[in-house]
């Protein structure tokens, strides 16, 4: 299976006193679709490895899929995708430049592509989605947090992530990791302090929403990693087995 970043007709069809978003604004049902599935963790975490193998599984058992990525995902998101971390004028781009355009990008990749996609019954994988925002604009870049969270719930409306997956690396793996040969980003040259609040933030999350937020040793060999993941999703999700 070659595996493509959504950003068009790319579906694979087989034969809360804490939140990362504003509070009320949206309901779950997990039993009547397949589900909205996130994979987070700072850079280097092994989560866009654990995407591809995920969405490997269910080409497997004949579930239909897509997998996003952010920023980008859709025509629109993928050009703030290139400003966000490479355009060579972006180094002096402020934090509340850099949420903004997250947020653009995510708005329309729910709207084009992520709604669309559950409404029809296929199982979304996202490379990310708000917990990124939460973690990185609101707790690294110490923007305001209601206003992190109020932007979030404006851009996804009730879309909102059935299961949570964070893949958790101390900082020096994740710098290993990171010095394979790679067109580095952005967010990929901050400094050691900057990836530590990450983490930090992202444990914090799991804290505050267990049952949505899974925490994942990403220090592991990957095949253990998928392993784990595809028995709480079975677990979570009995839509996703089969009955061979």
């Amino acid at each position: 299976m070659q595996l493509r970043w959504a950003h068009g007709p790319q579906v694979y069809v087989p034969a809360a006193t804490y939140s990362t978003i504003a509070p009320a604004c949206f309901t779950i049902d997990i039993m009547s679709r397949m589900p909205f599935i996130t994979f987070e963790g700072s850079e280097g975490c092994g989560k866009s490895t654990q995407v591809k193998r995920l969405a490997a599984c269910l080409e497997r058992v004949g579930i239909p899929f897509l997998v996003t990525r952010e920023p980008g995902g859709t025509p629109v998101g993928e050009s703030i995708r290139e400003l966000l971390q490479f355009a060579p004028h972006n180094a002096g781009m402020t934090s509340e430049t850099e949420l903004l355009l997250f947020e653009a990008s995510r708005s329309q990749l729910v709207r084009e592509m992520i709604k669309p996609a559950l409404e029809r019954g296929v199982c979304v994988i996202a490379d990310r989605f708000f917990d990124s925002t939460t973690v990185y604009q609101g707790a690294a870049r110490r923007l305001d947090r209601e206003i992190v969270e109020r932007l979030n719930a404006f851009a996804v409306g009730d879309c909102v992530p059935d299961i949570t997956f964070v893949l958790d690396v101390d900082a020096e793996t994740a710098r290993s990791r990171m010095q394979q040969p790679r067109r580095a980003d952005r967010m990929e040259q901050q400094p050691s302090e900057f990836y530590e609040q990450v983490r930090e933030a992202y444990r914090d999350l799991v804290r505050h929403e267990p049952d949505r937020i899974t925490l994942i040793d990403g220090s592991r060999e990957a095949d253990e990693i998928e392993n784990d993941i595809w028995k709480t999703l079975c677990s979570r999700f009995p839509n996703l087995t089969t009955d061979d």
